[in-house]
């Protein structure tokens, strides 16, 4: 108990130290003289804490009988496992099970990533590389490639086409240019969904930091987590809704 008070009062403590304005990112690029953008970077930490974590679970379950057992309580494995489970349940009930298997890899990447680079939106001193519209618009520009890929891959081009004319024929055009230009926004609407909620939740932590770096903005940080959550969920959501809607097609004309 009295670790976990210190530890509380040591974090308040710093995040009153870094509401002043100061930045870490900010700090390490001056110091290392690096040409890089604050959101790179952070980005850059952001994909080494996932690797280290994923490299973690890894020595967690490095024999069978560690797969199988689960630890005890609440533990960094049981945590990811929860999270990794529910997501495995909504791929099957958003994309069938034949395609959750397949696309589920990238679906948990997707998740634990952008939630990852969330968070550190809230460690005092370090600003969301999600907050950034590049980084949104960039993770975006892959979902959109890669799920027209999988479309093609799996319908032929032809039926990809296809896809998007709509059932009416004489409609065909029109529905064509409609979906066409739908799909090209798609990754600029990803791009900023993330980028206006998370710039939104870091400024009003920011703001309460400032006026009362103490206790006060404990709430805040809670209702933080809950933003980085959600973002990071719907962002993900989203993601398996467009690879299911690029195959739909195809495997109702395969299930005939």
């Amino acid at each position: 108990m009295k670790i976990a008070l210190f530890g509380l009062l040591s974090f308040v403590s710093l995040n009153a130290f870094a509401s002043g304005g100061f930045s870490w990112v900010d700090n390490f690029i001056h110091k290392f003289h690096l040409h890089l953008p604050n959101h790179t970077v952070t980005l850059i930490l952001g994909g080494i804490l996932f690797l280290l974590g994923g490299l973690v679970y890894r020595l967690r379950t490095k024999s069978v009988e560690e797969s199988i057992v689960p630890d005890k309580g609440i533990s960094f494995r049981n945590i990811i496992e929860a999270i990794a489970e529910g997501f495995y349940g909504l791929a099957k009930e958003t994309m069938g099970e034949k395609d959750a298997k397949k696309y589920y890899p990238l679906v948990i990447f997707y998740f634990m990533f952008i939630f990852l680079n969330n968070l550190l939106g809230l460690v005092p001193g370090f600003a969301p590389a999600t907050e950034n519209f590049n980084t949104g618009f960039a993770l975006g520009v892959i979902v959109f490639i890669f799920y027209n890929y999988q479309g093609v891959r799996v319908q032929g081009l032809w039926g990809h086409i296809k896809h998007f004319m709509g059932p009416v024929v004489f409609m065909a055009p029109v529905i064509f240019v409609i979906e066409i230009i739908s799909h090209a926004m798609r990754p600029l609407t990803l791009g900023l969904r993330i980028k206006g909620n998370m710039m939104g939740d870091h400024i009003v932590l920011g703001i309460f930091t400032e006026l009362v770096p103490y206790i006060v903005p404990i709430p805040f940080y809670v209702l933080g987590i809950f933003v980085c959550f959600m973002q990071a969920f719907v962002f993900t959501l989203l993601t398996m809704v467009y690879i299911a809607m690029a195959v739909e097609v195809h495997d109702h004309e395969h299930a005939h």
